[in-house]
């Protein structure tokens, strides 16, 4: 149970590489929702935290075309637009409901034309990704900067299991900061993404 400076810094760089799906991974021709589940397991396997887990399902997908975050399918095949808006989904459903998903993607999803061809779309997509890597850096500078309050804190009291306390505070201080970071992201959906009546 001893966790040290150098053991946190291999954890941070194991899931450093959470995988990602790049514009180019996206084939210029549309996809059948096989094909699609199948990028998604192939390209973000990384960031499964168990073998078991689905990136990605036919049920999934279904759901979300049914809340509307995605555009209508055609001819049962997927073009990458859709695949883009799967990827965000993918990712914001780990912190955010659908309810705020679908406020949050709706304005993307308007600017959409009839043939599903957005230039703003593949624009903040690419943003995203380059924002992500950085994201990570800062995070991992972060963790490391916490850790070592972490063992400040922990060497101004006599702490009968100092291992387990260290372990529990980094758990706890990870935690709070994810949640600081969703509530933040709820007010600002709330304050610019919420329809106005409520």
């Amino acid at each position: 149970m001893n966790i040290d400076k150098a053991t946190l810094i291999n954890l941070l760089k194991e899931i450093s590489d959470q995988g990602e799906i790049k514009p180019t991974d996206i084939p210029c021709v549309d996809l059948y929702m096989d094909q699609v589940t199948t990028l998604f397991d192939d390209k973000l396997k990384a960031s499964k935290r168990y073998e078991t887990d689905k990136i990605l399902t036919k049920t999934m997908i279904n759901n979300y075309t049914k809340d509307k975050l995605l555009t209508p399918i055609k001819g049962k095949k997927y073009n990458k637009n859709q695949i883009i808006l799967l990827v965000l989904i993918y990712n914001l459903k780990q912190t955010l409901s659908i309810n705020d998903i679908g406020q949050l993607l709706s304005p993307l999803i308007d600017t959409l034309d009839e043939n599903n061809k957005s230039e703003n779309l593949d624009s903040i997509y690419s943003a995203f990704l380059n924002l992500q890597k950085k994201d990570v850096e800062i995070f991992m500078e972060d963790s490391l900067k916490k850790f070592e309050s972490i063992e400040d804190e922990l060497s101004q009291f006599n702490s009968s299991n100092a291992e387990l306390s260290k372990l529990l505070l980094t758990i706890f201080m990870l935690v709070d900061s994810a949640n600081l970071q969703k509530r933040m992201a709820e007010r600002l959906i709330d304050n610019y993404f919420s329809p106005k009546d409520k």
